[in-house]
């Protein structure tokens, strides 16, 4: 099976270190990696403001990118979930049944024993923060509102990372304030959401921050830059690829 690697607009501009974490860590785990010529914006952006028209070329384009494609491992959560969403009203079902998240790929498709078998070291305290569509939207954790048992994939995958410990925060899975868009229609309500979370982090002790999505950390990791405050942020698989000789941290 072929996977095709979806890296989203702010990573491959603003991070494209963490996209070369995540092929890195794909191949290293034995998965067959392509990323496709002609990828672009999944056209989630304008639907989320309210023009989803605006945003159907995009979302055709895509469709017609990642069809040949067995699965698609998206690097970003919103992402994942406009495409489960939407692709199918541009004729793209069958794409958005084989979509996924990266983090729910490996937990549910690669499995743990293989995860643990990467040797990722990294001896903080961390605070993890799953974007609220990948907690709510695709289900990589057990929301709080909600009851039943109780399920962590994220955590689950960072738990045999050595050396790292986590940080249970008062809100563990509240929204950090960014939301797209509305961190620009809605500034001074997103950047107070944002230090709220900052806040709680800080009380419980982490010593860096570790996201399943980059736009998430980018409105974090601003925020503490601008307060002052030296707090690294990391997508997750920039933590799992710290067992990979080039990219490990001290």
């Amino acid at each position: 099976m072929t996977v095709a690697l979806f890296v989203p607009c702010y990573i491959d501009q603003l991070y494209p270190h963490v996209a070369i974490a995540a092929l890195r860590v794909l191949e290293r785990l034995g998965v067959d990696v392509a990323v496709p010529d002609g990828a672009a914006c999944c056209g989630q952006p304008p639907a989320n403001a309210g023009f989803e028209h605006s945003g159907e070329r995009a979302l055709r384009t895509f469709v017609d990118t990642f069809a040949p494609y067995e699965r698609v491992v998206v690097l970003s959560g919103s992402c994942a979930v406009h495409v489960r969403a939407h692709a199918a009203s541009v004729g793209g079902g069958a794409v958005a049944e084989r979509t996924t998240e990266f983090c729910a790929f490996l937990h549910d498709e690669v499995g743990l024993d293989a995860i643990a078998s990467l040797g990722a070291e990294l001896p903080r305290r961390v605070g993890v923060h799953i974007g609220c569509h990948g907690l709510r939207g695709l289900g990589l954790a057990k929301p709080t509102e909600l009851q039943g048992a109780p399920f962590d994939k994220v955590r689950a995958l960072l738990a045999p990372v050595r050396g790292l410990t986590f940080a249970d925060l008062a809100r563990r899975d509240e929204c950090c304030g960014f939301g797209g868009t509305f961190s620009v229609t809605e500034p001074a309500v997103s950047a107070k959401m944002g230090r709220d979370r900052l806040r709680d982090y800080d009380a419980h002790g982490a010593e860096a921050i570790v996201s399943t999505d980059v736009s998430c950390l980018m409105h974090l990791g601003g925020l503490a830059r601008r307060a002052g405050v030296a707090l690294p942020m990391m997508h997750v698989a920039e933590v799992l690829a710290t067992g990979l000789d080039e990219t490990r941290r001290a």
